[in-house]
C-alpha cells in the first residue's frame, strides 16, 4: 500500500481515495471508500490502452465475470464504469497479502499449513467453477489471504463455458509454470487445467520454489509438458497429492471436492498460528482528509490528465506528466515508454504485494512496468559511491530477467516506480534491418527532464539466452543467471532533455568474468530471444533493474 500521488485523482466515479494498491498491465489498483463507508479495491484500465478492443474485451469480461460469481472466495463487485473511457471497476477490499508476496518473504510453509491452504483454494475453485467460470489464471500472485481464508482475485482472462477465448499474439492464457500441459499445446482452458494451476501453486507455497523452475516461457512450458513438478523437500503425501494435481493427463487430475477430501482438513485455516503470521490481517487503512487539490474532484477521470501546474510543487513542474506514444524517431525500432522515478537516486525495485503477477498487458509502442517502491520512499539526490560515479557495473546477484520472444515480455517484470518519462527503442521484429546486419542500436531517454535533477546514471545490460564461458563461448546453460553484458553507465540527464543516449550491441559491450573481460559475441551465437535489461547505476556493485525487454535476433546459426 503507498500513499497517492499529485498525478493521482480523489475520486474515481462515487469512491473517495484513500492509497494506492498496485499496478498492472491492464490498469492501477487503488484503495477507495463507498459513499457508505465500505473499503473497496477500484481498478483503473490504463489511459494509453482503451482504444485497443482486446484489451477493453478482457476489462469487460473481468468486470461480468466478478459480478456473475457470488463466492466466498472471490471478492464481490460493488460497481463499474464500462460504457465509456474512464474504464473502472470496484470490489470489495481484502485487507493481507498474495500467496506470492508471503511464500517470498516468508520461505516455503509447513505441510499442514499447505493442506489448510490446499483445501481452502480447492473449496473456492469448486465455487468458482459451479458459476460454470474456469479461473485460468490461478497461482500465488492472485491468491490474497484474507482474514476469512484465501481469495480469488484477478480474472480478467477467466471465461465461462462456451465462451471464446481472447488471446494475444498466439499467446495461451495463463502464466508459465502454472498454466497446464494441455493449454500449451492448443487445448482449451477447463476446470482440469485450473486443477493443475492450483497444484502447481501449492507446491511453491510448500518450496518456495517456482514448481517448474525459473527460464524464460519457452523453457518452462517445455518443463511443464515433459518434466515432473519440482517437490523436493515436500512431506511425501502432500507431494503426492501435488503431483495428482498435475499429472499430464488432464483426465486423470482429481476434482476439487477430491483435493479437499483426501486434505483431512479438520479445523479452520485462521486457526492455523502460521497463516495468521504471515501477515492475514492486512496493512491498517489510511486516515483520509479530503484533498483541495489534485485531478479528480469531480466524477469522472482521466488517467492522462497531470496536476495543474499551479498547485504542484516548483520541483515538479514540468508538462506532460503521463506521456502517450508515438513519439517519432530517427532511431529505427519501436519506442516503449515507461514510468521511472524523479532525478536521483531509486528505491529498491522490487514486486509488488497486491498486484502482483498481473497480466503484462503491452500495446505496440507502449509498456509500462508493474513494480513499485514502497510507500514514502520518493527518490531523492543521486547518492555517488566514494569511488565516483559508475563507470561499467559489474554483477553481484542471478540476473533472473529473461525476455520470451514469443510472448514477448520478459520473465520479470517491473522494477523501480514513478512518473518521469524515459523512453527507450530497440528493434522488435526478426526482419529489422539491424537484426539482419548484426549490429543493433539500443536508446533511451527522459522525455521532460526536469532542470535542476542530479546526475541519473543508466547502464544496459544484454544478455544471451545461454550463459557464456570466460572465452565469450555459449555454454549449455539456457536458465542464464549471468549478469550480461554491459555497457558504459551513461547520465540520463546530461545534455538537452530530448537527447537520446545511444549503445551498439556489440561493439560497446563487455562482461567481467571470473577476473577478465570478455567481449560481447555476435548474434549469431545465439539466435532467437536477447534480454535488455535498463539498470539504474549507483556504483559498479550498486545497481537497480529499472525495467527489462528484449528482442528476436532470427538469425540461424552457420
Amino acid at each position: 500500500m503507498e500513499a497517492l500521488r499529485d498525478v493521482d485523482p480523489a475520486r474515481i466515479g462515487a469512491h473517495v481515495l484513500l492509497a494506492r494498491l498496485g499496478a498492472g498491465g491492464m490498469g492501477q489498483v487503488y484503495l477507495g471508500r463507498s459513499p457508505g463507508g465500505r473499503l473497496v479495491a477500484v481498478k483503473v484500465i490504463r489511459d494509453e490502452i482503451t482504444g485497443h478492443p482486446e484489451a477493453l474485451a478482457r476489462f469487460r469480461r473481468e468486470a461480468e465475470t466478478v459480478r456473475a460469481v457470488r463466492s466466498a472466495y472471490t471478492a464481490n463487485l460493488i460497481d463499474a464504469s464500462l460504457a465509456a473511457a474512464p474504464y473502472w471497476l470496484a470490489t470489495e477490499y481484502v485487507a493481507g497479502p498474495t500467496l506470492g508476496h508471503a511464500v517470498a518473504e516468508r520461505g516455503g510453509l509447513p505441510a499442514p499449513t499447505c493442506r489448510r491452504l490446499f483445501a481452502a483454494l480447492a473449496e473456492g475453485l469448486a465455487s468458482v467453477h459451479a458459476y460454470g467460470v474456469t479461473h485460468r489464471d490461478l497461482k500465488p500472485q492472485n491468491v490474497v489471504l484474507g482474514v476469512q481464508g484465501p481469495q480469488l482475485i484477478d480474472f480478467g482472462i477467466a471465461r465461462g463455458v462456451g465462451e471464446t477465448a481472447l488471446t494475444q499474439d498466439g499467446q495461451a492464457p495463463g502464466t508459465p509454470g502454472y498454466t497446464a500441459p494441455e493449454v500449451l499445446l492448443g487445448a482449451g482452458a477447463g476446470a482440469a487445467a485450473d486443477v493443475f494451476a492450483l497444484g502447481a501453486t501449492l507446491a511453491y507455497a510448500a518450496t518456495g520454489r517456482p514448481p517448474f523452475g525459473t527460464g524464460v516461457a519457452a523453457t518452462v512450458g517445455y518443463r511443464v509438458v515433459h518434466e515432473p513438478i519440482d517437490v523436493v523437500g515436500v512431506e511425501p503425501e502432500l507431494a503426492a497429492l501435488i503431483r495428482a494435481c498435475v499429472v499430464k493427463d488432464p483426465a486423470a487430475r482429481p476434482d476439487p471436492a477430491e483435493v479437499i477430501r483426501r486434505c483431512g482438513v479438520r479445523d479452520a485455516l485462521i486457526d492455523d498460528p502460521v497463516y495468521v503470521g504471515l501477515g492475514v490481517l492486512g496493512e491498517a487503512v489510511p486516515v483520509h482528509e479530503m484533498r483541495t487539490q489534485g485531478p479528480g474532484l469531480v466524477h469522472g477521470y482521466t488517467p492522462t490528465q497531470g496536476a495543474p501546474v499551479a498547485e504542484v510543487p516548483a520541483r515538479r513542474r514540468r508538462p506532460g506528466v503521463w506521456v502517450a506514444a508515438g513519439v517519432a524517431l530517427a532511431v529505427v525500432g519501436a519506442v516503449a515508454v515507461w514510468e521511472l522515478p524523479w532525478g536521483g537516486q531509486g528505491g529498491q525495485g522490487g514486486e509488488g504485494s497486491r498486484a502482483d503477477g498481473q497480466e503484462q498487458g503491452r500495446s505496440p509502442a507502449v509498456q509500462t512496468p508493474a513494480g513499485q517502491t514502497p510507500a514514502g520512499q520518493s527518490p531523492g539526490p543521486a547518492a555517488q559511491s566514494p569511488a565516483g560515479p559508475p563507470t561499467y557495473i559489474r554483477q553481484t546477484e542471478p540476473n533472473l530477467d529473461d525476455y520470451d520472444p514469443i510472448h514477448r515480455s520478459c520473465t520479470r517484470t517491473g522494477g523501480e516506480d514513478g512518473i518521469l518519462d524515459f523512453q527507450t527503442s530497440l528493434p522488435r521484429t526478426t526482419d529489422d534491418p539491424q537484426l539482419k546486419s548484426g549490429r543493433v542500436e539500443i536508446s533511451f531517454r527522459v522525455k521532460n527532464a526536469l532542470p535542476d535533477a542530479q546526475p541519473y546514471y543508466v547502464a544496459v545490460v544484454v544478455k544471451p539466452q545461454h550463459e557464456v564461458d570466460e572465452n565469450g563461448r555459449s555454454t549449455a546453460v539456457t536458465d542464464n543467471r549471468q549478469l550480461g553484458f554491459v555497457a558504459k553507465a551513461q547520465d540520463l540527464y546530461e545534455g538537452d532533455e530530448v537527447e537520446w543516449k545511444s549503445v551498439t550491441y556489440p561493439d560497446d559491450f563487455s562482461m567481467q568474468l571470473n577476473g577478465r573481460t570478455v567481449k560481447a559475441p555476435p548474434l549469431s551465437q545465439d539466435p532467437g530471444g536477447w534480454t535488455v535489461v535498463f539498470r539504474h547505476a549507483i556504483s559498479d556493485t550498486e545497481h537497480t533493474r529499472l525495467l527489462c525487454d528484449g528482442f528476436d535476433s532470427g538469425l540461424q546459426k552457420g
